[in-house]
């Protein structure tokens, strides 16, 4: 039986190189090898010579670059999707698979946040990218906000959606709990129709209603790597005393569902406050944890809106410098 799931994926990467981006694959380091959807301007095939065939290189960009990571139930384009599309018209846009995802891999025992930013940091700079804005939702805005502070050089702002600094073994307690669940993994690796339910009807507002079978062929495509997955999130939670709040350089955008139950708009609200002057909050209503699928237009409005105000205003800066 066909698996309805996967039979899309080909109108979805068909959908995406219309947007203007296309697959790439990099190696990162011997044994770590990252996907990323890179505009297709910046793709450059040699060639083939007689004797070997040439490999396939990459440009630099020509727009300001934008990238967008994934949280931790699909991947890249899944997430994005609507989202490539409003942003490639003024954009650059990258859209990278975390490792354990799609097609990105490591033989590497670090099951890190930070190992993830290294490994996004590398395949960035090996795709020519001096300066980006990272948009980050979930999972992937905790991989966001430590790319951004290790590498100030690289990321020069971020837009973040439901998601916090780090994982501390009390908000995952605390989350967990207000959830009815006893694990992450319950509630993000589930293994069945009841749990995939469960994971939609908190993550977002509306009521939606799948078939059973869409979603046996959901589970079956998107949580695969089960075992490493699992260690990602065992490596993601830290301990309270291990937490500190990096003095950010950059532009801070928080863009929120309102109707988040799994990361409070109050919790927006506090990190907003912990990261001071730089940051700022916008919560969309009608919308919970998955609010770029829920509502792309008014989320896709708001974050052209931030993204056109940050380089005006570098822009600015730069003249007067």
């Amino acid at each position: 039986m066909v698996n309805l799931v996967a039979a899309q994926k080909p109108l979805l990467h068909g959908l995406m190189k219309m947007a203007g981006i296309r697959l790439h694959t990099i190696e990162i380091e011997p044994g770590t090898v990252m996907s990323i959807w890179v505009p297709s301007e910046t793709i450059q095939k040699p060639k083939k010579s007689k004797s070997t065939e040439a490999a396939v290189t990459t440009a630099k960009p020509t727009k300001p670059v934008v990238v967008l990571v994934h949280g931790f139930a699909a991947e890249g384009i899944v997430t994005w999707q609507f989202q490539v599309g409003s942003l490639t018209k003024k954009y650059s846009v990258y859209v990278p698979d975390l490792l354990f995802f799609g097609g990105s891999s490591t033989d590497s025992s670090d099951r890190s946040p930070r190992f993830q930013a290294e490994c996004l940091a590398k395949g960035l700079r090996k795709l020519e990218i001096k300066k980006c804005t990272v948009v980050g939702f979930s999972y992937g805005g905790m991989v966001a906000f430590k790319m951004a502070e290790l590498y100030p050089d690289l990321v020069e702002a971020l837009v973040i959606s439901g998601s916090i600094l780090a994982m501390t073994d009390s908000i995952s307690h605390a989350t967990l709990s207000s959830l009815g669940f006893n694990s992450s993994a319950e509630l993000l690796l589930p293994t069945t129709v009841k749990g995939c339910r469960a994971l939609l009807k908190v993550a977002a507002y509306k009521k939606l209603w799948f078939p059973d079978r869409l979603h046996k062929d959901f589970i079956e495509v998107m949580f695969n790597n089960r075992k490493e997955r699992g260690e990602l999130l065992e490596g993601l939670v830290v301990s309270n005393k291990d937490t500190n709040i990096p003095d950010f350089p950059q532009r801070i955008h928080l863009l929120w569902g309102k109707n988040d139950q799994i990361f409070k708009l109050e919790l927006a609200q506090k990190m907003k406050e912990q990261l001071g002057d730089n940051a700022t909050v916008e919560g969309i209503e009608k919308a919970g944890h998955l609010v770029h699928l829920e509502r792309p237009c008014v989320f896709n409005r708001r974050l052209n809106k931030f993204l056109a105000s940050f380089h005006e205003h570098a822009n600015q800066a730069k003249h007067e410098v």
